[in-house]
């Protein structure tokens, strides 16, 4: 399985290269609006879409050959995508180009990267961090793409393609007895996500959720203020207005990010440390189920920010890379099972307590799940198939994240 590395680098053109730039951002906007325009919706393959306006692109908007069927072909995955999702592809906005090997090169000794543009091919000069620095060293990518940025500054995005290493395997450890939960021990952690606490794993850790709420109602009280202003007062006081909420735009977004990045970077280091497999539910579609419960307007704004997806996809993609298995199971009664003898109990806020006089436990409702999703986790790596176990097949879904099916037991249900 190949894995593709995305670094953004900052361009610093010339005011002539600047010029070219504009041009070829319009031109390629045009040429896939006019491909999708022409080409019938249904029709999603990128040879066909070629075969079909590719001269006419470029007589009509001057592109070269390559950018020529690099607009159809991004055509053709825009289709492909909204397709999955039951949408239609509208229009294309003169914000980015993509570019493969015959129209773009990297040059290490001079650090510029080199692009046809649309009066012949320009050497750009880049900026690269230490961190850009150390993974382009020696490589030779052949894919990119040429972007403008809402901060009005060019950047190119260049692909890296490498081959990840081999998952690690966990090695269970056999259990000589124990409550019904412990019976199959294996080297496998589970991650509970939820809103008050972001994310709890079954050894006990957590990352609290305190902060991004603030963060949160923070931001939607400076939006609803400074929106309000931009459409009474002053001239001046509506101009200014309007340039802060531009200064603010993505700064809750970016923060969110950095946060997920560090949550799944911790999770995936433990699990490297440990050699575990890391266990995770799977909460496909959660939104759409919460947003049919009645409740008030800050309630829903809070509960529709929520960034499991990003969350989710930052460990799956960090796990390739580290080369350990990330796993989903069904969230399905993990909340409301005891972890140590499998009996229904009661959720109260964080707290739960356990029903059955003998085990009578209690604790943190979220470290009870991840631990029940531990234990499920557990089960499929070590049993993936059988008639006397609790496991779950799995499966990639349309956006390329893994999903649970189902769960079937002889035993216990959970």
């Amino acid at each position: 399985m190949e894995q593709v590395l995305t670094l953004v680098c900052k361009l610093n053109p010339t005011p002539k290269q600047v010029e070219e730039i504009e041009l070829v951002l319009k031109a390629f906007a045009d040429a896939c609006n006019y491909a999708n325009q022409k080409v019938k919706p249904q029709i999603i393959s990128k040879t066909t879409i070629q075969n079909m306006v590719y001269n006419e692109i470029r007589a009509l908007f001057g592109l070269s050959a390559n950018l020529a069927v690099r607009t159809c072909a991004r055509v053709g995955a825009n289709r492909k995508t909204a397709k999955q999702k039951h949408k239609q592809v509208l229009t294309f906005k003169p914000a980015s180009a993509d570019y493969d090997a015959r129209i773009f090169s990297f040059r290490e000794k001079d650090w510029t990267v080199s692009l046809t543009l649309m009066n012949g091919r320009e050497h750009i000069k880049i900026d690269a961090g230490n961190y850009q620095r150390g993974k382009l060293k020696g490589r030779k990518p052949t894919s990119a793409q040429l972007c403008k940025h809402r901060d009005g500054n060019y950047y190119i995005h260049i692909q890296i393609k490498d081959e990840p290493p081999t998952p690690i395997k966990s090695t269970p450890l056999a259990s000589t007895g124990g409550t019904p939960a412990t019976q199959w021990l294996s080297n496998v952690i589970g991650v509970d996500f939820g809103r008050r606490d972001i994310a709890v794993i079954s050894n006990g850790d957590k990352w609290d959720g305190k902060q991004i709420n603030y963060v949160r109602d923070k931001f939607s009280r400076v939006r609803a203020s400074f929106q309000k202003k931009a459409t009474k007062g002053t001239r001046f006081s509506r101009r200014r207005a309007r340039q802060i909420l531009k200064r603010l735009s993505g700064k809750e977004r970016r923060f969110q990010q950095w946060l997920n990045h560090n949550i799944s970077k911790s999770i995936i280091q433990d699990a490297l440390k440990n050699n575990t497999v890391v266990a995770i539910e799977d909460l496909a579609g959660i939104r759409e189920r919460t947003n049919q419960k009645p409740r008030n307007k800050t309630e829903r704004r809070r509960s529709n920010s929520w960034s499991f997806y990003q969350l989710r996809s930052f460990l799956e993609y960090k796990g390739i890379q580290f080369g350990i298995e990330v796993i989903t199971v069904p969230p399905a009664w993990t909340s409301q099972t005891c972890h140590q003898c499998l009996h229904i109990g009661l959720r109260s806020d964080k707290r739960f307590k356990c029903f059955n006089e003998t085990c009578s436990w209690s604790g943190d409702a979220d470290l009870n799940g991840a631990k029940n999703i531990a234990a499920i986790g557990a089960v499929f790596v070590n049993q993936p198939r059988g008639s006397n176990c609790l496991c779950c097949e799995l499966s990639t879904d349309s956006s390329g994240l893994l999903k649970a099916h189902t769960v079937t037991a002889s035993g216990q249900c959970r």
